[in-house]
């Protein structure tokens, strides 16, 4: 016999181990207990995110107590009992209470559980799964998500994070474990005390040009990034290093944001007019796990933030200068094609996967460098398997300073790039929606009558969902010549997404503005055509 909702409700609060939880759920409205028992968190793009909230479809200690029993039960089902995983967490509200909740579940099942002892970058879990020899790692953020939100992400052997089939071979198991106040708990006492500094030794040696005269303006956004950020800046020799004070502490309330993204418009108007008022050669900020980088720069008019593809161009052409002949680099199918001519041109090869890093980092053997246009860079596979801002913030510093010995800037080295590779210029639009249902809408409506044309140029479709390899996905591309758009559904966010992007050939250097005025024009028409999907 089904249950009702109010059956369902009462067999929760029964079954929830934190007190001021079940409060929380006891004479909420329908309409609210019905959102918040609509379904469990899923596994998405980067694991679990969800609003800090009592009931299965929020992040609290009964759900991160289950979700662990289900994943130990995964692993002893593997043969895995008894090996070491590895618990972090950020600074949001829940976070502490939730990694212990974590931890003492592994605990009890057997595990031997590192506990990190204090807020950190997700990519301190992701090194310490390798540096450890772990089996999985677990650190709750959500990472640039809303300071109501926070999260549970994943990283198997290796420190790459989950995929499937194993998500969906979880979240059965999950299913199938008893009440949270049922499954034991075990204390544990905190642990690998030494991580952060290991971590920070790896990041230090990866400069390799001689230059370290520049100012370098820095923001946390309120995250866990700063302290070691700073260390890591110091560590490789870069000493005149100024933060945005006000945003340097964590703070899970994120008061100086409404997003704590930097890719957000306004996240990083901080260290921008910081950047200025001191005289800055770069500005850089990293998201509330430390996990993104996003680099300012100054202009003519003003100084402006990069885009993702712009700083992954910067970096691949950086990092491929000196890397073993036949490397590889990545990005992914809604980052821009830039990589895809600039690889073979510097002797590389080239891979496009699925979004997310759990897809990046396994493009193939020999990877040097991978990224995505969302401000995610993994600058040092062998050792951070996943997007780490700290490393990359550093390997930008390195690029910015060898460049000033030579009186260039970042906009110098994307003015040649440009002239070698033409104009790549790309933006994205998001629809966000109240009713997710409105996605699926916008995705059949596209499907069913996708265009013929497009700025004036004919374009062809290819439905992601109808391929048969490893790219099969819920997107659409709509391509012509010198022109691509990209359509999908958020994995992290109630949205949908456009990614689009203009390809200008450039016949010399003195080409590069009449080039750049028309792929903006061309552009301008993308994201007309977008905004009305």
């Amino acid at each position: 016999m089904t249950e009702n909702l109010t059956e369902r409700v009462q067999r929760w609060i029964a079954g929830d181990p934190d007190p001021a939880a079940r409060e929380e759920l006891d004479g909420l409205p329908e309409a609210e207990l019905a959102d918040r028992f609509s379904g469990p968190l899923t596994f998405g793009t980067a694991g679990l995110r969800g609003p800090v909230r009592a009931g299965p479809n929020g992040m609290n200690v009964a759900v991160v107590t289950k979700t662990s029993a289900g994943i130990a039960a995964w692993l002893i089902e593997n043969g895995l009992g008894g090996s070491t995983v590895v618990v972090g967490r950020d600074a949001r509200n829940g976070s502490e209470q939730f990694a212990f909740a974590a931890a003492e579940t592994f605990s009890a099942q057997g595990f031997s559980v590192v506990m990190l002892p204090r807020p950190l970058p997700t990519p301190v879990v992701a090194f310490a799964v390798r540096a450890l020899d772990a089996e999985l790692g677990v650190q709750i953020t959500a990472s640039h998500n809303p300071a109501a939100d926070n999260g549970y992400k994943v990283y198997l052997r290796g420190g790459s994070q989950l995929i499937p089939p194993s998500d969906a071979q979880i979240e059965a198991l999950i299913e199938a474990t008893p009440d949270a106040i049922e499954i034991p708990r075990a204390i544990v006492q905190p642990g690998g005390s030494d991580i952060a500094s290991r971590y920070l030794d790896s990041v230090v040696a990866l400069p390799r040009s001689r230059g370290r005269d520049i100012r370098i303006a820095l923001t946390p956004l309120h995250g866990v990034g700063g302290e070691l950020a700073m260390a890591a800046l110091r560590g490789a020799g870069f000493r005149d290093i100024r933060v945005v004070e006000e945003q340097f502490e964590p703070d899970p309330a994120f008061p100086t944001v409404t997003f704590p993204n930097p890719e957000e418009p306004g996240a990083a108007d901080a260290v921008l007019a910081l950047a200025a008022e001191i005289d800055a050669d770069i500005a850089i900020a990293l998201d509330p796990d430390a996990d993104r980088c996003a680099v300012g720069v100054p202009t003519d008019s003003g100084w402006r933030m990069l885009t993702g593809d712009e700083t992954g161009a910067l970096l691949a052409n950086h990092l491929l200068a000196d890397a073993p002949a036949d490397s590889l680099v990545a990005n992914t199918i809604v980052s821009s094609q830039l990589l895809s001519a600039l690889a073979p041109a510097r002797g590389a090869r080239y891979a496009r996967t699925l979004t997310g890093f759990k897809w990046l980092v396994r493009a193939g053997e020999g990877l040097v460098y991978a990224y995505e246009e969302a401000i995610g860079h993994c600058v040092d596979p062998n050792v951070v398997r996943d997007k780490d801002g700290i490393s990359a913030a550093v390997v930008l510093a390195d690029l910015a300073a060898g460049l000033k010995q030579d009186r260039r800037t970042l906009l110098d080295v994307l003015d040649d790039l440009a002239v070698e590779f033409g104009v790549h210029l790309g933006a994205q639009v998001s629809r966000r929606v109240a009713d997710l249902a409105d996605i699926g809408n916008m995705m059949h409506r596209l499907r069913s009558a996708p265009p013929t044309e497009l700025a004036g140029r004919t374009v062809s479709v290819l439905d992601y969902a109808q391929r048969d390899d490893e790219l099969r996905t819920d997107a659409v591309e709509i391509s012509g010549s010198g022109l691509r758009v990209i359509v999908r559904p958020s994995g992290t966010e109630p949205k949908l997404k456009a990614y689009l992007e203009v390809i200008e050939h450039v016949d010399a250097p003195e080409d590069l503005p009449r080039a750049r005025a028309a792929a903006a024009e061309i552009l301008a028409e993308l994201t007309d055509f977008a905004q009305h999907l």
